[in-house]
């Protein structure tokens, strides 16, 4: 995220179908989409929210393209060639102001597909955009994405017990919070499928927003989340090294040393939450990379390892076979 910089997003109906419209200018043909609340999501107060999309990049063959004004949240379901049963549901950055549909969305999918990983984008609605209980807009959307995806494993093609996380920047605070309070309740349960469990089984957590009430915590992302006037009680509630327990799933970190934007304390807290609760953890800092690089770097740059290194993560966990 280089200050607020990312991409695209959809619209959706029903079910599992491509859309036409504004959706089907966001997807390929082969996507599948997944609306997560059968009816309106909850928290609606009848504010107007424009879907709206920016592409940053100068080059068409590699759209850069952010999404604000998501009044429908949908999972962008992207299959692999030769599936083995995993799946992750990808958390694109932002800010918790947009979402950066590409760099941290279908860039991701692309490399997890090459390993057999069925890839759920999850395209949440952002907390400004005028919905009750801000704070936990997101969540409750993340939450009911993993239990969609749990309660139609077996037609999706995965296995409930191999379905992981991965965020990015203010979407990696999404995806910790969701590693942390899987069992808090959010919302009102619509349907059966809410009675599956909301728990990760691996997190993967990408140069990640994590506390909200350190000296380190960025400012945009908890003001976006909570808005500017949150009390000390709420922003630690929400800071994820503060809600790690025994039923934390195993976490992968990485951070660069030179991200002028989330600086890396954020993923030591949470490193150092994870050792003091004796869960699995892996933390990667890399001397250079900055923020919101995704898996565009050049190879010579040391953070392009990252993806090598969380397959070995998730493999050593189950997830996918080593």
């Amino acid at each position: 995220m280089s200050g607020l910089n990312r991409r695209t997003a959809l619209m959706t109906a029903a079910g599992l179908a491509a859309l036409p419209g504004l959706a089907g200018a966001q997807t390929i043909a082969t996507d599948e989409l997944i609306d997560l609340w059968p009816g309106a999501p909850p928290g609606g107060t009848n504010a107007r929210i424009v879907r709206q999309i920016a592409d940053q990049s100068k080059d068409a063959a590699t759209p850069d393209r952010w999404v604000t004004g998501i009044d429908r949240p949908v999972l962008v379901v992207r299959r692999p060639a030769r599936p083995n049963g995993a799946a992750m549901l990808v958390v694109p950055g932002g800010g918790y102001a947009f979402l950066s549909y590409d760099n941290e969305g279908t860039s991701q999918a692309a490399w997890l597909n090459a390993r057999g990983v069925t890839v759920f984008i999850l395209l949440y609605r952002l907390p400004g955009e005028g919905w009750a209980r801000r704070q936990d807009v997101p969540l409750q959307d993340a939450q009911r994405a993993m239990r969609l995806i749990r309660a139609n494993a077996v037609p999706l093609g995965v296995a409930k017990d191999r379905i992981g996380v991965l965020g990015f920047s203010a979407g990696g605070h999404l995806a910790g919070s969701l590693a942390t309070r899987h069992g808090e309740v959010v919302y009102d349960p619509v349907d059966a499928a809410d009675r599956q469990d909301a728990r990760p089984d691996i997190a993967g957590l990408v140069y990640p927003v994590v506390s909200l009430d350190a000296p380190f915590t960025h400012g945009g992302s908890r003001d976006m989340l909570l808005g500017r006037d949150a009390s000390a009680d709420m922003r630690r509630a929400r800071s994820v090294e503060r809600r790690v327990d025994g039923a934390t799933p195993p976490i992968f970190l990485v951070h660069a040393t030179d991200d002028g934007l989330v600086p890396p304390a954020n993923s030591i807290a949470l490193f150092q939450a994870m050792e003091a609760a004796k869960r699995p953890v892996a933390l990667h800092i890399f001397e250079d990379g900055g923020h919101g690089f995704g898996v565009r770097l050049p190879r010579t740059m040391q953070a392009a390892a990252w993806p090598d290194l969380f397959a070995t993560f998730a493999a050593k966990h189950g997830l996918i076979p080593a």
